[in-house]
């Protein structure tokens, strides 16, 4: 039995079981109430939890409960790096094992050309406790994919397999916005609250728009021209997948940026969007 460890260091996520439970509790009550939601795919931001955990609980609250496996889709890869998939049997996490989807890898390196996953990331991991939490029986599936067409059908993929399977499967895409300001040596817009109306109001804007419209190509040509997409692999396999299981737009849960909680002059925007039957 092989098992994937944790890789990232103290900070990003608490790695005791009672702080784990704790902090997610504590996110848990920050959330509005939403009842009857049947979200089957989402984007999700990746930061440590101190900055963006609450956003990305709250759009993984509203996937329905009602699934056998959730498929995380990472990225952090160039547009040439195709699609890398974790082989371990089961992914470790503070608040226990959780296994991997097996049969659905299977199913999918048969399909496309996918590569062994053997480095360490933040946007696949920082979401499993809250996997782990919410959906104590179902199984992973760890992947990332490069901002391109691959992960486009990657996204489709996984929904051919899930009908071939017979399984009831959610998709999570972990990406974030723009990232702004001299430690990203990105300032079009100067300093200050111009920078943030400009990050929040046009460059995250647009993308968001693309993203809650649903349009692959327009998420592509703004991440890639624009900067405003950090790993979109991540958001354009949950996109291709939530439109190949028939859902035509997404909504906007909630945007924020790392500035609101903890102001600096660099600072990186998130979105949560739910894509729901």
């Amino acid at each position: 039995m092989s098992v994937r460890k944790r890789s990232l260091p103290p900070g990003w996520y608490p790695f005791g079981t009672e702080d784990a439970t704790d902090a997610i509790q504590a996110m848990s009550r920050l959330l509005p109430p939403r009842s009857g939601e049947r979200g089957i795919a989402g984007v999700v931001p990746h930061a440590g939890w101190e900055f963006s955990g609450c956003l990305a609980l709250e759009v993984m609250s509203c996937i329905s409960r009602s699934i056998d496996a959730i498929v995380i889709i990472g990225g952090h890869l160039s547009p040439s790096d195709g699609i890398l998939c974790a082989m371990e049997d089961f992914y470790e996490t503070p608040l226990g094992p959780v296994a991997a989807d097996q049969g659905l890898r299977e199913a999918l390196l048969r399909s496309l050309r996918i590569r062994e996953d053997r480095f360490e990331d933040n946007s696949v991991e920082v979401q499993l406790p809250f996997v782990r939490h919410l959906f104590p029986n179902a199984r992973v599936l760890g992947l990332r994919a490069s901002p391109s067409s691959e992960a486009i059908r990657l996204g489709s993929a996984i929904a051919e397999a899930a009908e071939a399977l017979g399984r009831t499967i959610a998709v999570i895409g972990s990406t974030d916005l723009t990232h702004y300001g001299p430690n990203y040596g990105f300032s079009p817009a100067g300093r200050g609250d111009k920078a943030r109306s400009w990050v929040a109001e046009v460059n995250d804007r647009r993308l968001i728009e693309a993203l809650t419209a649903m349009d692959s190509t327009a998420i592509l040509e703004h991440a890639g021209k624009e900067r405003s997409a950090c790993s979109a692999g991540g958001a354009l396999g949950a996109v291709s997948f939530a439109h190949r299981m028939g859902i035509q737009k997404g909504r906007l849960l909630r945007y924020m940026t790392s500035y609101d909680v903890h102001p600096a002059e660099s600072f990186v925007g998130y979105a949560g969007v739910l894509y729901s039957l």
